[in-house]
């Protein structure tokens, strides 16, 4: 599919500005518990941001580094460093204190935007060379600078400055299955690409939509879902500063009318749970027209669960930061539950084997994924770049197979696979086979090592109110997994935990569970 190269690729003209000039100036643009503003209000801020980062000596390219909570104040960081041509680079502000360092450094940012729960590190840290400006959002300040006192200091006028479609424009970071995260360097274009194939032609947000979130904006699924798309639209982005839970989630959507819901499976297993214990919670997903699912599989057996419950259609789909958003996913009118869907017009992919050949269709091989949207390295990381970037190709960790007509199940990553006894077990395959079990609410399946040192299933499983965890429950679920796959591949231990750990983006940890394996 084609997308036009523009002559001038700043993402705040294209999202933002854009908006002004088509009219929409008084649309709501931003929507909080309290207050909201509209286009020409956010058009403002992000001039004032501007400004204000130039008068604080950030040069075009140069990054901003944002470690603010989903507010305004997110937004108007993020949109004013775009218009004057400098790189966003966002991270989650409920890092761990001693990764605080590393990311300053790592970035090298001119100035930093940060929520006030990081008021205590930041003083007690030394400042990297090059920082200059530390802006605080969200409460007391502490010996830096309120952010919007100094914004409303800055002048409210500043033209968007001409960009390079290949000018670097944000850093969007993994999730960092190892280590701490690396970051992916972006160019305008890609952002501009995948919003015109994913966002417009193929899911269609409309320009009276209200979007709400799971995912954080720092998140680059949720700054497309939740900012960047439905501002390409002339939409509402709602948002929230406190951490997404069952029932601040359900809160902002029954407040807003949401229509459109950015979330992940885990947290659809959850708001589930919520409204047994809470009957009519799920009343507030009425005005929800459809929702929005990536980050980790969502399994067939919740997706009927949460259908039949809710009545919203799921949008299930696959993205990475290394190609900014979504590539392969289920649409309006083309839903096949349990699968990823079909292809995004204006991506390639290939399956190939251990090799590099191509596999037949229906066999599991690793995805190969070629588009316009695709990062430009790692961050000072050129080993992995060399491996991960070739031209328009992406070669991912993702095992994938595909059907005769276009759709593609999702079977892990490679380093998930386990081999038992010789034969690979894909742990989606075995978490299927488990809740589809009336006791189970979530599960996560990893390896062990038995007494011989051999590889064999281990689940933890979230039991499902009403139901008892114990031996017996465990013996009926490893007959129940038997029953349904073939016998090599059933949990040989099941532990009971109260809930599954999750990282910074709302996926189950797997690292942390397997790290929990003796």
């Amino acid at each position: 599919m084609n997308v036009e190269l523009p002559q001038d690729a700043n993402l705040c003209r294209y999202y933002l500005t854009q908006r002004l000039a088509e009219g929409r100036g008084d649309a709501r643009a931003v929507l909080l518990a309290d207050h909201q503003f509209n286009y020409r209000d956010v058009d403002t801020l992000a001039a004032r941001a501007a400004n204000l980062f130039e008068s604080r000596g950030v040069l075009q390219e140069q990054r901003v580094l944002i470690m603010a909570r989903d507010g305004i104040e997110f937004v108007s960081a993020f949109f004013g460093t775009l218009r004057m041509g400098a790189v966003v680079a966002m991270v989650n502000p409920d890092i761990k204190p001693d990764e605080v360092p590393h990311y300053l450094e790592y970035t090298r940012a001119r100035v930093l935007v940060a929520d006030a729960s990081m008021v205590p590190t930041l003083s007690t840290i030394k400042r990297p060379r090059g920082l200059g400006s530390i802006f605080i959002t969200g409460g007391d300040p502490g010996p830096f600078e309120r952010w919007d006192d100094a914004l409303q200091k800055a002048a409210p006028t500043y033209e968007p400055v001409p960009v390079h479609p290949d000018d670097p424009a944000i850093w969007l970071f993994t999730s960092g299955s190892t280590g701490l995260s690396k970051a992916v360097v972006h160019r305008a274009f890609d952002f501009i690409f995948n919003t015109e194939v994913f966002a417009k032609r193929t899911i269609g947000y409309r320009p009276d939509d209200v979007t709400v979130s799971v995912p954080r904006l720092f998140f680059g699924y949720a700054t497309g879902t939740n900012l960047m798309f439905p501002f390409a639209h002339g939409a509402a982005a709602a948002l929230f500063p406190e951490r997404a839970t069952a029932k601040s989630v359900l809160e902002a959507c029954a407040r807003h009318k949401a229509t459109v819901l950015t979330g992940v499976p885990t947290m659809m297993a959850s708001m589930l749970a919520h409204a047994d214990e809470n009957p009519g919670a799920l009343d507030a997903l009425k005005s929800v027209r459809f929702m929005f699912s990536a980050g980790e599989a969502l399994p067939k057996e919740l997706y009927d669960r949460w259908k039949a419950r809710t009545g919203v259609e799921v949008y299930d789909g696959i993205g990475s930061a290394e190609m900014f958003h979504i590539y392969i996913s289920n649409r309006p009118g083309d839903v096949r539950a349990g699968t990823l869907g079909r292809l995004v017009d204006g991506y390639e992919v290939r399956l190939v084997d251990d090799e590099g050949r191509d596999v037949p269709t229906g066999e599991i091989g690793t995805l190969h994924v070629k588009g316009k949207s695709i990062g430009l390295c790692y961050w000072q990381d050129r080993e992995k770049s060399y491996h991960t970037f070739r031209g328009e190709t992406c070669v991912t960790a993702d095992k994938f197979s595909r059907d005769e007509q276009g759709y593609f199940t999702y079977h892990g990553r490679s380093d998930d696979l386990l081999k038992v006894g010789g034969r690979w077990v894909a742990p989606l395959e075995v978490e299927n086979a488990l809740l589809s079990h009336p006791a189970v609410e979530s599960c996560c399946v990893v390896g062990m090592r038995d007494a011989e040192g051999l590889e064999k299933p281990l689940a933890f499983i979230v039991v499902r109110a009403g139901h008892t965890a114990g031996d017996a429950l465990a013996d009926q679920l490893k007959a129940h997994t038997k029953d349904r796959l073939q016998p090599y591949k059933y949990p040989r231990e099941i532990r009971f935990v109260p809930s599954l750990p999750k990282n910074d983006r709302g996926k189950v940890d797997r690292k942390a569970l397997r790290a929990q394996v003796s």
